[in-house]
């Protein structure tokens, strides 16, 4: 994990908390199919909430899962979007 998603984590309340490690756990335990969040870039996007959206990458060499970023509104998750 990140320092990023770890600040992001620490300001959630334990549902929203515990619904992003189920996520994490599907991610890595299934081979779910992947969206890109852009073409070129090596972060996937996992919708959480309607709202929230959890950033990641895998590095295939190591078969290594590295989640990046967790945005729990929408207007912060564009922000970031759009600065990359």
């Amino acid at each position: 994990m990140t320092e990023e998603l770890i600040s992001d984590l620490k300001k959630l309340d334990d549902k929203t908390r515990d619904q992003i490690f189920s996520r994490i756990q599907k991610i890595v335990s299934e081979d779910i199919s992947r969206k890109h969040l852009k073409y070129g870039l090596p972060y996937f996007v996992e919708k959480i909430t309607n709202s929230s959206r959890l950033i990641y990458k895998i590095e295939e060499d190591e078969k290594l899962i590295i989640i990046d970023r967790f945005f729990s509104k929408h207007k912060n998750y564009e922000r970031w979007y759009k600065n990359i």
